[in-house]
């Protein structure tokens, strides 16, 4: 018994510790949309301008997209493919990994399932967390994710920030530095603009990582319904039985 209790102790400590090494960096709500079809079909514009050059979505195929997405072949084939590529082809990149790793330091990971590692709200503060960093070889840097070896390729769109430390006193006298980020130089869209494109890329890289999530709330919707019906007739039916008992 003293063995399974030490056991037990030994499994759940690293979660102890994970917890005592603090929160993490604030994340704001992504409030995504799955059910917005135009949202996801700009997302989808986006991530192949922004995204797709270095990242592959190697689990999904350009036809399925469109189809899911309420999107015309030919208009796939004619703004949504620039590798050259054929409509019923899985969202690679033409990047070598070797040119890859020699100019960010990493292989840029495949982006099919990272909504569902990352989660939505790291995704949509991830992305709106890029700031100017002289000091490091691609000049950007990020709150969310220090050190990462992705630049920020949505600098045209969100502008150039820089970071703000202020010093906040607390109740015991103790001082604390927050960082925040400054809009220093303005890009193609407003802030608000850029929230709402951030926002429609998250929520295709949702879609992304499972792509029937949709339909199988949809189903599990109607086959809930469908039992609380059949609850309904099978109590009215048991109810007509035992009366002649009684």
């Amino acid at each position: 018994m003293k063995k399974k209790i030490i056991a037990m102790l030994l499994a759940i400590a690293p979660l102890w510790v994970f917890a005592a090494g603090g929160q993490g960096p604030h994340l704001d709500k992504a409030n995504i949309d799955p059910n917005n079809i135009q949202s996801l079909q700009r997302g989808a514009g986006l991530f192949v301008n922004y995204c797709l050059s270095c990242h592959s979505a190697s689990l999904m195929r350009y036809e399925h997209m469109g189809k899911d997405l309420g999107i015309e072949e030919t208009l796939v084939s004619e703004n949504l493919i620039f590798t050259g590529g054929k409509i019923g082809d899985l969202m690679t990149v033409a990047t070598a990994p070797a040119d890859s790793k020699l100019w960010f330091g990493i292989v840029p990971p495949d982006l099919t399932v990272i909504a569902r590692a990352r989660g939505v709200d790291w995704l949509y503060t991830y992305l709106r967390s890029f700031y100017r960093d002289d000091s490091r070889h691609i000049g950007t840097n990020n709150l969310v994710f220090p050190d990462v070896g992705m630049p920020n390729v949505l600098w045209e769109l969100q502008g150039i920030q820089e970071p703000v430390i202020t010093t906040r006193k607390e109740h015991d006298g103790t001082k604390t530095k927050e960082v925040s980020l400054e809009l220093v130089e303005p890009g193609l869209l407003t802030p608000t603009e850029f929230d709402r494109a951030v926002r429609d890329l998250v929520n295709y890289l949702d879609y992304m990582g499972e792509p029937a999530k949709h339909e199988r709330r949809e189903l599990g919707t109607k086959v809930i319904l469908f039992l609380l019906m059949f609850l309904v007739l099978a109590y009215l039916l048991k109810r007509e039985f035992w009366k002649d008992i009684h």
